[in-house]
């Protein structure tokens, strides 16, 4: 072997590979004691040394001398020892130059597959190394090939999958077509042995183990569905954004339909939506079309939950918004009747993407529906009352509009307070009162009459081991 053909293949590897001159000189010594190895046995002990200044290869077989040879891999007689060195004595170990020229091309051979194999390792490190850190970065790549509905994008240095769920819904990628994504895992082979019961993991190792059975890593996984593309598009299009003057509180998105977006200003001077839609929308649109046309409505941060509420069902407009129940977070949104639909969206996607931005249970109705149910309840309210000895139609409805919607309400006032209603005397308020006692005492009466009959009636018992014959 040249000296200077074989600096210049370590020089090439260690520039073009990155294997360092010692690993590969440490391969091509295994190789040649592995290719030895099976010729003189597997228990002998032997040495290799290559030298690239001079480009010479040496092996060595190391004996121990004996009188009795009983495993001539590794001992030899006295008589045979002075052969390779005159200076051999018993029970001493000697050091056999071995003739390598027989076995270099067999080193050469496993040395080259150790190689490969080593490059490859290398290469899979180096690539895990660069892209680990760039997760949440955006990319640019090109759709190389399919695997069942994943993509294989190709980023210039290495290939990275995108798989079906990460995609949006509406988009259809040809072979060559640029896709832009963002790098959301970069995972080796032990990532997916470490987890499980991860049904996120579980979906990436389904992609990844199609686009290519046989390779061990790095598998770099991308999407288009992440509301960090949309946070990463949106500051490359909004300097302030990246400058920390106007900051995102939070992203909902439907990816390639409607997204949501909760800004904030930090400086009192900025409108954070007029800063983020830009002169006639330049900047927002930049972002829309970037993602298939998906509709983004910017929404302003605030502390109230009310306002939060009302924002967040843009482009909507809101009356006003009821509290149900702050325990259970649910809200009653009242809009006007033509803001119906547009509140609601388009498969409900509107209110579901505002009820993930509050954080709250939502339910929108109409004004009429608010006003037809609101007459709904009081035409019930005066039905009942009317129930009750000295209240009629009429005389209903004003108990109802004072807020006195319920016998138990009547029958605690006094006729002091009752007779202050327009329309209604000392008698007939100590009449409403007696009446609404009297029918508070018959309904009490008649629940009880009713448990003590249930009470009463026999009850039929069966005797579970007659129960065929009877």
């Amino acid at each position: 072997m040249q000296s200077k053909d074989l600096l210049m293949a370590l020089e090439s590897l260690e520039r073009e590979k990155n294997i360092k001159r010692e690993d590969t000189i440490k391969t091509i010594e295994d190789a040649l004691i592995s290719a030895l190895r099976k010729h003189l046995g597997k228990t002998s002990l032997l040495s290799a040394k290559i030298n690239p200044e001079e480009g010479t290869i040496e092996a060595y077989q190391t004996l121990l001398v004996t009188d009795n040879v009983t495993n001539p891999e590794t001992e030899i007689t006295l008589e045979e020892a002075k052969v390779f060195d005159s200076k051999a004595k018993l029970g001493k170990e000697i050091t056999r130059v071995l003739n390598v020229e027989d076995f270099s091309r067999i080193a050469a051979q496993i040395a080259k597959q150790v190689l490969i194999q080593k490059v490859r390792g290398i290469e899979r490190d180096n690539l895990y190394k660069e892209f680990k850190p760039r997760e949440g970065e955006v990319v640019t790549g090109l759709v190389r090939r399919f695997s069942d509905r994943d993509i294989i994008v190709d980023l210039g240095k290495a290939e990275a999958i995108l798989p079906y769920c990460e995609q949006i819904r509406k988009e259809r990628y040809a072979h060559g077509s640029r896709v832009k994504a963002i790098i959301t895992k970069v995972l080796s082979q032990n990532d997916f042995i470490e987890v499980q019961d991860d049904p996120v993991m579980g979906r990436y190792k389904s992609a990844a183990f199609k686009m290519d059975k046989g390779q061990r890593g790095p598998y770099i996984m991308l999407s288009r569905t992440s509301p960090e593309l949309l946070k990463e598009l949106m500051k490359v299009e909004i300097p302030e954004l990246a400058d920390g003057i106007i900051e995102i509180k939070g992203i909902f998105r439907d990816a390639g339909f409607r997204a949501k977006v909760v800004v904030k200003s930090n400086d009192n001077k900025v409108d954070p939506i007029g800063t983020c839609v830009g002169m006639r929308g330049i900047r927002i649109r930049a972002v829309t079309n970037e993602l298939s046309g998906e509709k983004i409505d910017l929404i302003n941060y605030s502390d109230d939950i009310a306002t939060t509420i009302a924002n967040a069902l843009s482009p909507a407009k809101v009356l006003f918004v009821k509290i149900l129940s702050m325990e259970n977070k649910q809200a009653l949104v009242i809009v006007p009747d033509d803001q119906l639909a547009i509140a609601v969206g388009r498969d409900w996607q509107n209110i579901k993407l505002a009820s993930k931005v509050s954080g709250w249970e939502l339910e929108v109705k109409s004004e009429t529906q608010k006003n037809q149910e609101g007459q709904q309840n009081a035409q019930q309210m005066q039905d009942s009352l009317s129930d009750i000895e000295g209240i009629g139609p009429k005389l209903a409805e004003l108990l109802v509009k004072a807020g006195f919607t319920t016998a138990e309400k009547l029958a605690s006032l006094t006729s002091e307070h009752l007779s202050t209603l327009q329309g209604v005397g000392p008698k007939t308020a100590e009449k409403i009162i007696e009446g609404a006692k009297k029918y508070l005492a018959q309904k009490q009466e008649a629940v009880g009459q009713e448990t003590e009959e249930q009470d009463g009636q026999p009850q039929e018992v069966i005797d579970d081991d007659n129960q065929e014959n009877k």
